[in-house]
């Protein structure tokens, strides 16, 4: 798990105005929470939160939440963005235990390469982009990678199946479905419906001329 420092100054008046202000500056203004604490307003620099979040844990770095000279080991429980933009407009940081479980959303990476699914005309779909799982915020695992390659036609990947880390638990159902197989229509099956629709309307066609006949007499 990758922790890092983060800088970040208090004593920000709260309200619309002032997070126009910071944002303007090109800083974000946020709040830390959490084990009794009380809310603490802050604000830290756009630039140094991404800096912070770019490494391979991503959301899920624990932040050493610097404020002036107190130290918050933290994660960030959410983002705001602007609408349009995207950009981030708000931050919330929780203080953690390092020794007290955590739920968080750990991003699925699928490797390897599903033949027996290609041959078949299948296409894999993962239906869980992230999984929630419960740990100490140092046991967090980066991303869970799951291997599709020995992935059938008939084959569905579910939480149970997933293998995580020692001390690492999923608190999803254990029979949901992670990743799965998606049918799709094969070209041979393609040209009979286009055989059966040209049939159709070569009927109808043939039966138009006659109803006509019929009704002139």
């Amino acid at each position: 798990m990758s922790e890092t420092v983060l800088i970040a100054e208090a004593g920000r008046t709260t309200g619309s105005s002032e997070s126009r202000r910071l944002r303007t500056a090109d800083r974000i203004p946020g709040v830390v929470y959490g084990h009794g604490m009380d809310p603490l307003s802050v604000s830290v620099a756009r630039r140094d939160l991404r800096v912070a979040l770019s490494g391979a844990a991503g959301m899920n770095t624990i932040l050493d939440l610097s404020v002036n000279g107190e130290v918050y080991p933290t994660l960030v429980k959410a983002i705001q963005r602007h609408p349009v933009k995207r950009n981030v407009q708000h931050i919330d940081f929780i203080q953690v235990d390092l020794n007290e479980e955590v739920s968080v959303n750990v991003p699925v990476r699928l490797v390897g390469e599903a033949k027996a699914v290609e041959a078949g005309g299948g296409l894999v779909d993962l239906t869980m982009n992230v999984i929630e799982v419960r740990t100490t915020p140092r046991n967090i695992p980066d991303e869970i990678v799951v291997d599709i390659s020995e992935m059938d036609m008939d084959t569905t990947i579910r939480v149970s199946d997933i293998v995580l880390p020692a001390g690492v638990t999923a608190t999803a159902d254990p029979e949901y479905p992670v990743v799965t197989v998606l049918t799709m229509r094969t070209p041979v099956l393609d040209a009979e419906a286009e055989a059966i629709e040209a049939a159709a309307a070569e009927a109808a066609d043939g039966v138009a001329p006659a109803a006509d006949a019929d009704s002139a007499e």
